[in-house]
């Protein structure tokens, strides 16, 4: 996965609480079996109307929101079923960063598992951003993983916590494919201790 240490985009304001990963990806959706193309079908029932075409009433079919990489949202997002597809969609839309108070556990750790950064704020903090994303066109945050902050050009500046092991995996990239292969060679050598030659499969290649 790429690596995450400092993105600045446009923000979308989602002021929606308890978003479940059933709006964030239908479950009609579900079919493939690749990590892409999951981003056309993000939001669908909310992004699109019965007839299949675009609902303008919502935000990210609004014209100042239509590059938004930054999605600042209300508490306990990514509620619901433990699909793993739910960031899939998020990060092949464009998102870079989820900014909420809350997240659901298991979407949450999906999410960092996968490259997207979930950050969470306080709630007047995050409240605070929907107001600006509303109210201002092209409205940009930057948010920094090295120093663990957010920060926009109006004078807006919040730290925010993340588990040191996740941070680390984020600002180099890897996700659990790419850990296991830091240690190919030792498990190499362990296949040959183990196996002889080592098993039919052969041995693992960084």
């Amino acid at each position: 996965m790429q690596a995450f240490r400092t993105h600045t985009g446009l923000v979308a304001p989602l002021d929606l609480a308890n978003v479940d990963t059933d709006q964030i990806i239908p479950k009609q959706f579900l079919k493939r079996i690749e990590r892409t193309g999951f981003g056309q079908f993000a939001f669908y029932d909310w992004r699109f109307n019965q007839d299949g075409s675009p609902n303008a009433e919502f935000v990210l079919n609004q014209p100042k929101y239509k590059q938004a990489s930054i999605l600042v949202t209300a508490k306990n997002f990514g509620c619901g079923s433990s699909r793993e597809h739910a960031p899939w969609a998020l990060a092949d839309y464009g998102f870079k960063a989820i900014i909420a108070p809350t997240f659901a556990d298991i979407f949450y750790n999906n999410s960092l598992k996968n490259g997207l950064l979930l950050v969470q704020l306080a709630e007047p903090e995050v409240n605070r951003l929907i107001v600006r994303a509303n109210e201002s066109e092209g409205y940009k945050l930057t948010v920094d993983l090295e120093k663990k902050q957010v920060h926009d050009d109006q004078g807006f500046s919040a730290s925010f916590e993340i588990d040191d092991f996740r941070r680390r995996c984020l600002l180099e990239g890897l996700d659990d494919i790419g850990l296991t292969l830091r240690f190919a060679d030792r498990i190499s050598e362990y296949e040959k201790q183990r196996f002889g030659q080592g098993p039919s499969y052969g041995t693992i290649r960084a």
